[in-house]
């Protein structure tokens, strides 16, 4: 019988990524998103090539209670997850007091709000049947601090800490929980966090959303806590256990500024 893994985020970037490459092992796929058309023509594709059933949830994560309306429209489905992965999320970039309120609003409800409360449903469940997977998509951004992305370098942050906790304490429950912390990918992040101008990409080099898609699948698959893809983006993570936090501060403001 084949599993289903239920993904947000899944109309572009690492998500449509992961989606392909989950449907590639068979996997059924849920996708949740707020484009409908991406997800359609992804889920024509997969269908297609490998034979899998795909359905679609258009859901705004950013709107008060979308985690639990989608926990509900799953549920009426008659669908129970194998997997969850907490894909969507995105950045915003520029000084904090001059961004607009509701982008920065929007960005806590879809990176915290909104993966805590359906993390918290899904999670509840694979307990009670006694197995389940959890892939929480951080960053690279949650082992320190952002200036110019203030905000969404603590979201991250959140992520990667309450993964890691929950999956200490589902130890034994036939459930694990795996923070993928991916560096600069291509996935249209840019372009949505109106970053074009910043040093940061330019700086780093961007890898592709399907390596870290596979990257991901692997490390989910192993059980994985923390799951850092390439040598560079480990060492980037580990920056902050080897300077001041001073010195991580200036560093992380001089790749961020404006070319």
């Amino acid at each position: 019988m084949s599993k289903t893994i239920l993904l947000t985020g899944a109309s572009g970037g690492i998500g449509y990524a992961m989606a392909r490459v989950f449907a590639e092992k068979g996997y059924n796929l849920v996708l949740v998103a707020r484009r409908k058309e991406p997800m359609e023509m992804l889920a024509d594709e997969v269908n297609k090539k490998y034979g899998i059933e795909t359905s679609i949830v258009i859901q705004d994560l950013a709107q008060e209670g979308a985690g639990k309306k989608l926990y509900e429209a799953i549920d009426h489905m008659g669908i129970h997850p194998d997997i969850l992965i907490n894909n969507a999320g995105f950045a915003d970039y520029g000084k904090f007091v001059e961004r607009g309120w509701e982008k920065v609003r929007d960005m806590i409800m879809v990176n915290i709000l909104a993966l805590t409360e359906i993390t918290r449903m899904f999670a509840a469940d694979m307990v009670r049947r006694g197995s389940g997977k959890i892939l929480n998509v951080a960053s690279t951004a949650a082992f320190q601090p952002g200036p110019l992305m203030a905000v969404y370098f603590a979201s991250k942050a959140y992520v990667l800490s309450f993964s890691e906790a929950i999956s200490n304490e589902l130890k034994g429950t036939g459930v694990t929980v795996t923070a993928l912390c991916p560096g600069p990918t291509q996935s249209g992040f840019v372009e949505r966090a109106e970053m074009s101008s910043s040093k940061m990409f330019r700086v780093i080099k961007p890898v592709s959303s399907e390596k870290v898609a596979r990257y991901a699948y692997h490390a989910l698959m192993a059980g994985k806590v923390v799951a850092i893809p390439g040598l560079l983006n480990k060492m980037s993570a580990m920056s902050s256990r080897f300077f001041p936090r001073s010195i991580v501060r200036y560093f992380m403001r001089k790749i961020s500024d404006p070319v």
